[in-house]
């Protein structure tokens, strides 16, 4: 199974991993400052379009001393593409997201495991008005206090999707129907 799609990634990247020890499990608010979602695609076989989500709200709860239960609940706005280049994510949002009917996609955690310096994360990512399982690769970047008096930590998820698995049946070449996400992910202990 492919590594999947988007947002679930990123959410569900926040809530993995967590080198830095807690003593009980914390609950961490995704601080959308700080957090977002990269995508990658291939533009018909010829480059590459890069672009990104800016907006994103979710929680994730981590406990050191059993990861295993951790958590994350993400949604994204897919309204907030951004390919740095307007009239490409007007086309985005009308012809390829359909945000009027899908404004949002989403993922929820159903398992975290982690070994070593490396952890997955597995999950339902729901995109499109399709849910299907993912599973995301976390890194740990860091945990620690703010200089406003919070406690914040951060994390990196990667996976690949196949837009064809979400219902986008649109030819845009062989190389186009995979989707490389990124999420980063830094939340604020409530």
């Amino acid at each position: 199974m492919r590594k999947s799609p988007l947002l679930a990634a990123a959410l569900a990247a926040s809530l993995s991993l967590g080198f830095a020890g807690t003593a009980a499990a914390e609950t961490f608010k995704v601080d959308p400052a700080h957090s977002f979602v990269n995508f990658e695609i291939s533009h018909l076989g010829f480059s590459m379009l890069q672009g990104r989500f800016n907006k994103m709200e979710g929680k994730f709860t981590y406990d050191a001393a059993k990861p295993g239960a951790s958590t994350i609940e993400v949604r994204v706005d897919t309204g907030s593409v951004d390919s740095n280049y307007g009239e490409r994510d007007k086309h985005l949002r009308e012809k390829y997201l359909f945000t009027d009917k899908f404004p949002s996609a989403s993922f929820k955690s159903t398992k975290f495991s982690e070994s070593g310096d490396k952890a997955t994360l597995e999950g339902e990512l729901t995109l499109h008005g399709v849910t299907k399982p993912v599973k995301v690769d976390v890194q740990f970047i860091g945990a620690g206090n703010d200089p406003w008096g919070g406690y914040r930590r951060g994390y990196v998820g990667t996976t690949t999707i196949k837009r064809s698995d979400f219902g986008y049946t649109e030819n845009l070449g062989p190389a186009a129907d995979a989707v490389n996400l990124k999420f980063v992910i830094e939340g604020v202990r409530e």
